[in-house]
């Protein structure tokens, strides 16, 4: 079965044809920043992109109704549980006013779905999978809960894939997953439902690349009214220039590592504190678990760090085993996710049919 794959980014889109679990080609589109910008909207955007990768399908001698079904990257809905969506109407609706580009993904897989002859349309784990344990949700006020908003979809992915290989099935595993990027999640996996993470986009967890993580309240109370900054600056203190940005001016792992095999002690201070703060996040989600931890699993872009990985290990493998499995993998997942359910071995799941939507208890 062929499953065409669209995942929409800023200034791109990445695409793949997949003929089972095989991924028979990908690219991607890149659009120039002036493009983009003449655009009042992110979702105004989907005609153009629409057309773009269907000169791409011509240019490949490829037809729409070559697809046996269409997946696009989930975007920011109303708060779901993990798994393959039927992309309904009600979907559409909710992404409509959306300002990330993730959120034309669905309405895309529609209109490419459409143009192949009304097959299934779907969107698997978008970041919004919120599965949390009902005590996992509160904080120290009640007017702010605690909001799952993490790397569901590769979360989910590398699960599967620690489960096979530990030759389990995945309703009897229990595991830490840390997804390292741009930012960082850390989620407890019992049983295939992650019952607690922390939130990677709003501030919250270990620091990463580009976000500052979890802060002090004080002194995170004192920036704010001190009046030397904007809601918007402290916004991207948060997420943008926080993390290793703040501390070393570079998001990349590989020149803070160059600096520290230069000798430069700072450097090499501040990537031991945010590996650090990773392991504590994996070792409070043992805690979660109760200690029956299958793996731990490490996944992301830092994953491909040596050293980082070596820390990592060092620190938690009294838990449990400690598995490794760098990148984020998206096309292959949300390929996965579409054949589980062509196969019949898992249902699709209904958007706001399901006990799904904000303020209803997961089941």
């Amino acid at each position: 079965m062929k499953i065409f794959v669209v995942n929409p980014g800023s200034t791109s889109t990445k695409i793949a044809l997949c003929e089972d679990e095989k991924c028979l080609w990908a690219d991607t589109q890149r659009y120039d920043a002036a493009v983009i910008e003449r655009f009042g909207s992110v979702m105004e955007q989907e005609g153009f992109r629409f057309d773009a990768i269907m000169k791409a399908l011509e240019s490949k001698n490829v037809s729409p109704g070559d697809f046996a079904a269409v997946v696009g990257r989930g975007g920011l809905m109303k708060p779901a549980r993990g798994g393959t969506y039927i992309v309904n109407q009600l979907m559409l609706d909710d992404l409509r006013n959306g300002t990330h580009a993730s959120n034309l993904g669905a309405p895309l897989a529609v209109r490419f779905a459409r143009a192949a002859g009304n097959i299934p349309a779907f969107i698997v784990d978008p970041v919004v999978v919120d599965e949390l344990a009902d005590e996992a949700r509160l904080s120290g006020l009640p007017e702010m809960p605690r909001v799952s908003i993490f790397h569901a979809l590769n979360q989910k992915a590398v699960a599967r894939r620690a489960a096979a290989e530990l030759k389990k099935p995945l309703t009897e595993c229990g595991f830490v997953v840390a997804h390292m990027g741009g930012g960082v999640s850390v989620g407890a996996h019992e049983r295939g439902r992650v019952i607690d993470v922390n939130n990677a986009l709003d501030g919250d967890g270990p620091m990463s690349p580009e976000r500052s993580g979890s802060l002090p309240s004080g002194g995170l109370i004192s920036l704010c009214f001190s009046g030397r900054c904007t809601l918007e600056e402290v916004e991207k203190k948060i997420n943008g220039r926080g993390g290793l940005v703040a501390h070393l001016g570079t998001n990349d792992l590989r020149e803070v590592e160059k600096r520290i095999e230069a000798g430069d002690s700072h450097a090499a201070l501040v990537f031991e504190a945010l590996c650090l703060q990773c392991a504590k996040e994996i070792g409070r989600c043992a805690a979660v678990l109760k200690g029956r931890v299958d793996a731990i699993v490490l996944t992301g872009g830092l994953a491909y760090s040596d050293r980082l990985c070596a820390f990592l290990t060092s620190r938690t493998e009294f838990i449990a085993p400690v598995l490794r499995y760098p990148g984020e993998d998206e096309m292959r997942a949300l390929a996965e996710g579409a054949l589980r359910v062509l196969r019949g071995e898992e249902p699709s799941l209904e958007y706001g049919a399901e006990g799904i939507r904000a303020g209803e208890k997961i089941k």
